[in-house]
């Protein structure tokens, strides 16, 4: 149950940060609204989750906040209330970042360290990702769209990639596993290695030139791809911190 409420909160929060740093200017309220329900899912379910288990009143609080401000985001942008949703996406992200954050920090208390941030850069790695892949399955809905709201996005899981390999060789990623996982720790780490630290960023830049043509559509594909990598990458590394 812990590693299932780490993945939530951690998506969720990676989802809602793509909805802010998605231009409205460019992208229509109905990417936004339906966006926002996919979020609304997520932190429901790691409201209901951390209740669940037990793991404190922060978690659940958070979580729950995060709902309800997503739900009120997607009626703000059915409306064509730009700057309300605008709020209600980035309140709902700050919501999700305190339950990513709750869930690592020592029990019964919302006190975190350095280290304990991980999960931030875990969420934005696959929740960008994602979101990119959405935003290119957004085109066959409205076709005319300028393809620089996707550039901005793939751009975006880029430098959360970068930052995330950053942080994994500096040393600061919890957990690592130790000898006694012998084999399977092995197969694991390649795995996480090669899915979400050399896999990724592959997949990325091509999908990012694939735009070049332009062509959404086989950019879109090339990212579903990319989705896979990036939660792959990320659930394996989460094994590993549990069994370390």
């Amino acid at each position: 149950m812990k590693l299932l409420l780490d993945f939530l909160c951690r998506f969720g929060w990676g989802m809602a940060v793509g909805l802010v740093l998605t231009p409205a200017t460019i992208v229509p309220a109905g990417f936004f609204r339906v966006n926002l329900l996919v979020v609304l899912g997520l932190a429901t379910g790691a409201a209901l989750v951390a209740g669940g288990a037990a793991t404190g009143r922060w978690t659940v609080a958070a979580a729950a906040i995060a709902a309800v401000t997503a739900w009120l985001g997607s009626v703000a942008w059915l409306g064509d209330q730009r700057r309300a949703g605008a709020w209600c996406c980035r309140i709902t992200a700050a919501c999700l970042a305190a339950a990513a954050l709750s869930t690592a920090a020592p029990a019964g208390s919302p006190v975190v360290t350095l280290t304990a941030a991980e999960p931030l850069l875990s969420g934005l790695v696959s929740g960008l990702a994602v979101h990119a892949m959405l935003l290119g399955h957004w085109y066959l809905n409205a076709p005319g769209m300028r393809v620089d709201a996707l550039r901005r996005m793939i751009d975006a899981a880029l430098i959360a990639w970068a930052v995330r390999l950053a942080w994994s060789v500096s040393g600061f990623t919890p957990g690592w596993p130790d000898a006694a996982w012998g084999t399977t720790a092995a197969a694991l780490t390649s795995l996480r290695w090669l899915a979400g630290l050399v896999g990724l960023p592959i997949l990325l830049f091509m999908a990012r030139k694939t735009l070049d043509i332009p062509n959404t559509q086989s950019a879109t594909g090339i990212l579903y791809v990319a989705c896979l990598t990036a939660i792959l990458g990320e659930l394996t590394a989460q094994l590993l911190q549990a069994g370390g």
